[in-house]
């Protein structure tokens, strides 16, 4: 829960600190806007994905189950500037699924909140071995990143790759060149 009496000024002194005068008529509501934004961005830090995850239903022969092309939205905790994109993930089940929309919602739990993308991608296998305790997860996030993009380096339309590799994953290379397959990158 974002506290807004201390976001608030924050985001005055921040204004303040810039140059820019925080009572003038474009300002006046920022500090407000802020704060409500900040609860939607970071609402992932009062979540836990066991919320999401808890619900399954059997199942029997998956070899495996692919949810690909989940966009998200993070923000970088050292600049505090957006980066987007896309993950995809796989997982064995060993007798159990999750329902679709809810490994969705596991990536939005993790990405809502100040992250760095290599946390974020060993969060979502972990919390998937750890809810639904399958076989094996791999999951595989792509995303540019505004800190790369619009300051420092200056490199719009790079994009960073992170792979996390769980159980049978990574006892199996070919079960990881399947997957990669099924994402167009084989």
């Amino acid at each position: 829960m974002v506290d807004q009496e201390k976001v608030n000024p924050a985001v005055r002194l921040l204004l303040d600190g810039i140059g820019e005068n925080p009572d003038r008529e474009g300002l006046i509501e920022t500090p407000d806007r802020i704060a409500r934004m900040y609860e939607e961005i970071y609402g992932g830090l009062d979540e836990s994905a066991k919320v999401h995850l808890r619900k399954t239903f059997h199942a029997k022969d998956n070899e495996m189950i692919v949810e690909k092309e989940i966009p998200f939205y993070s923000t970088c905790e050292h600049h505090l500037l957006p980066f987007f994109g896309q993950a995809h993930l796989a997982y064995i089940p060993d007798g159990k699924v999750a329902g679709l929309s809810k490994l969705a919602r596991t990536v939005d739990v993790y990405a809502r909140r100040p992250q760095i993308q290599e946390r974020l991608t060993g969060q979502i296998a972990d919390a998937l071995m750890s809810c639904l305790h399958p076989k094996g997860v791999m999951v595989l996030i792509e995303a540019e990143h505004l800190c790369m993009s619009m300051r420092g380096i200056k490199k719009p339309g790079s994009r960073t790759v992170t792979v996390v590799k769980r159980g049978e994953f990574l006892e199996n290379p070919e079960l990881a060149r399947t997957f990669y397959a099924m994402l167009g990158r084989a």
